[in-house]
């Protein structure tokens, strides 16, 4: 029988403790102490805080120009015209979807990222280049970051042409976790306003593949809210709760605390979780109040240096930082709510176990030098060792292996 893999992390501080303490990973899990016999690796810490790695609830690596030649976007000010400029980056690429990607990806491990939703475009400008391409990189990427793959229709299943049938291709492939949709009352709603057929198509591939559901829901008043209330009135219907999620959804930050309150209950009985991706100071979920009434809620990157926006960088630190920003974070419990988004709230939405830095957590975290989580957060500090199933997979900011 062989021997379990262990390894002894010496000296660190769980979440900025004032105490230094070892922490000892067994067969990729925490454990209280080494088994008998066990000859560990000893990872001496100096010090450094250990925090939990994150999760990226909603990000799209295969648009992304991260690693490349600048790339001058145009002006846009409509969803039709970003979507134009996704063909045209596309386009514009030189390096293969695959290698884009996972370098990406890459770079989100090694700043302290296990896991995270990648959604692809299917669009007959591309038909499942970026199903196989993303595939490819989560393949690579095995064993240092769990990747849930999202087919989704930007360019719309109604309003193009070949869409609805290219997604059911992706849903019937075996390489996706999930099927999305977009807008299904306005950007996708069709000639004729029905929106709900987009829903009928979407929930049906879910249903029959066995796959998670994810919406991009940008519509903002009640075009944002019927379609949303909807999806909670089809997951209940399908028995899908836990499986389907909503980005964005930028209409439930405009509503009072009532209806705020009303909706969040519909949404938790539902089982519908949301992500937001922390834009600005009106776009933004009310995640706190949200999560206090039982709706799951993650954090992502969204587009990192595509064609929407020269800005991002798979950071999901990074990320609650900007979080912290945008909500006007002061406190501290404030600011390590923002963490928490990152860690926990990613970590539930994925259905991921959660680290919490305990004997029977996964033994995946991070060490770097520090003070305490809030000031973390705020400064950003370098992620000296990320630590995956108990081992080192990246040191300085740079993948191992």
């Amino acid at each position: 029988m062989a021997a379990p893999a262990a390894t002894v992390f010496r000296n660190v501080r769980p979440y900025g403790a004032e105490r230094p303490v070892d922490l000892v990973a067994v067969d990729g899990v925490l454990a209280e102490g080494l088994p008998d016999g066990a000859e560990p690796l000893v990872v001496e810490g100096g010090g450094r805080i250990a925090l939990p790695t994150l999760v990226d609830a909603h990000i799209h690596p295969d648009k992304t120009a991260w690693g490349e030649p600048w790339y001058s976007r145009r002006p846009a000010g409509s969803l039709p015209e970003y979507v134009r400029g996704d063909v045209d980056l596309f386009r514009h690429q030189r390096t293969p979807l695959a290698e884009r990607a996972h370098r990406l990806l890459a770079h989100a491990v090694a700043s302290g990222t296990r896991a995270v939703r990648a959604h692809v475009d299917v669009a007959p400008a591309y038909g499942l280049a970026g199903v196989a391409g993303l595939a490819e990189a989560r393949e690579r990427l095995a064993g240092v970051l769990d990747v849930q793959l999202v087919a989704f229709p930007q360019h719309g299943v109604r309003r193009t042409p070949g869409a609805g049938g290219l997604l059911a291709e992706a849903a019937a492939s075996g390489l996706i976790d999930a099927v999305g949709g977009i807008d299904p009352a306005g950007f996708d709603g069709g000639p004729d306003g029905e929106g709900p057929a987009q829903l009928d198509l979407v929930f049906e591939l879910a249903e029959r593949h066995g796959l998670r559901l994810d919406v991009h829901l940008h519509d903002r008043g009640e075009r944002g809210l019927d379609p949303l209330r909807d999806i909670a009135a089809r997951t209940r219907a399908a028995g899908l709760a836990g499986r389907v999620v909503v980005s964005h959804a930028f209409c439930v930050p405009e509503l009072p605390g009532g209806r705020l309150a009303e909706l969040a209950d519909l949404l938790a009985g539902a089982g519908v979780g949301l992500t937001t991706v922390a834009p600005s100071a009106h776009q933004v979920l009310p995640f706190r109040e949200l999560r206090a009434r039982g709706v799951r809620v993650g954090l992502g990157s969204d587009g990192v240096r595509d064609s929407w926006s020269p800005f991002g960088n798979a950071d999901m630190l990074h990320r609650a930082h900007l979080l912290g920003w945008t909500t006007d974070a002061r406190t501290d419990q404030e600011l390590a709510d923002c963490f928490a988004l990152a860690a926990d709230g990613g970590a539930d939405l994925l259905d991921l176990p959660r680290v919490t830095l305990r004997p029977g957590s996964p033994a995946d975290f991070m060490l770097l030098a520090g003070e305490c989580l809030p000031q973390v957060v705020v400064d950003l500090p370098p992620r000296d060792l990320v630590v995956r199933a108990g081992r080192v997979v990246a040191r300085d900011g740079r993948l191992l292996g």
